[in-house]
């Protein structure tokens, strides 16, 4: 099985289709995903809610049967595949204000709120743009965002992979991530989206590909 997340940039192209298919995910895990997207052979949702026009929040591709649950917050899609709650999510950013659906009055207590939110839907898997690094420095969220965050994951006995993944930005750790639960054995793949024209977004995307068997997927 391997499991990929990307932040889109509300972009779309014949370009962004190919290196989805490249990375040959059986689940993604996508974010600012434009109405337009659409991957031959996988099924997707994504979010009620839209972060601009014709830009959802987050959305959710599977190669295997999926179903379709309800956002457990406006910024965050949700489905079931095969057995386990997926969950593909935008976490506030210092500068994203307090519109919906965020709620709070710093970043700490937007984050705080969000993953709660998130955390009380039960994912088995757990991905996307969070804006926080997970160690070392924080330049996107807040340290005390990225406290709750990882408390939370570690009640719900999730674990972070690509909390060492490099940033595209040398000298910092990724601020996308996918949460698996302890005891999966990941290697992480580090994409960078580039082409001679420039970047397809401003993101990298990872990969998890998984070096022991799951019997669940």
């Amino acid at each position: 099985m391997r499991l990929g997340t990307w932040n889109l940039a509300g972009r779309w192209s014949d370009d962004h289709r190919e290196f989805l298919e490249g990375l040959e995910c059986d689940v993604l895990l996508l974010t600012e995903v434009s109405d337009r997207a659409e991957l031959p052979g996988m099924t997707g949702h994504v979010t009620k809610a839209q972060i601009a026009w014709r830009r959802h929040w987050a959305g959710i591709w599977s190669r295997h049967p999926l179903t379709r649950l309800a956002d457990p917050h406006g910024a965050t899609a949700m489905a079931e595949i095969r057995g386990l709650r997926f969950c593909s999510s935008i976490l506030p950013w210092r500068s994203c204000g307090s519109r919906e659906p965020w709620v709070g009055s710093s970043t700490a207590e937007r984050t705080i709120n969000a993953v709660d939110a998130i955390a009380k839907a039960g994912p088995d898997v757990w991905g996307g743009d969070w804006n926080h690094a997970l160690d070392g420095r924080e330049y996107a969220g807040s340290k005390a965002g990225r406290t709750h965050l990882l408390k939370v994951l570690a009640e719900l006995g999730l674990s972070a992979a690509t909390t060492d993944a490099p940033h595209q930005t040398e000298g910092l750790l990724s601020i996308d991530h996918i949460a698996v639960p302890t005891g999966w054995s990941a290697r992480v793949e580090h994409h960078s989206a580039l082409l001679s024209e420039g970047r397809l977004s401003d993101h990298d995307a990872y990969v998890l590909g998984f070096v022991t068997p799951l019997k669940s997927i």
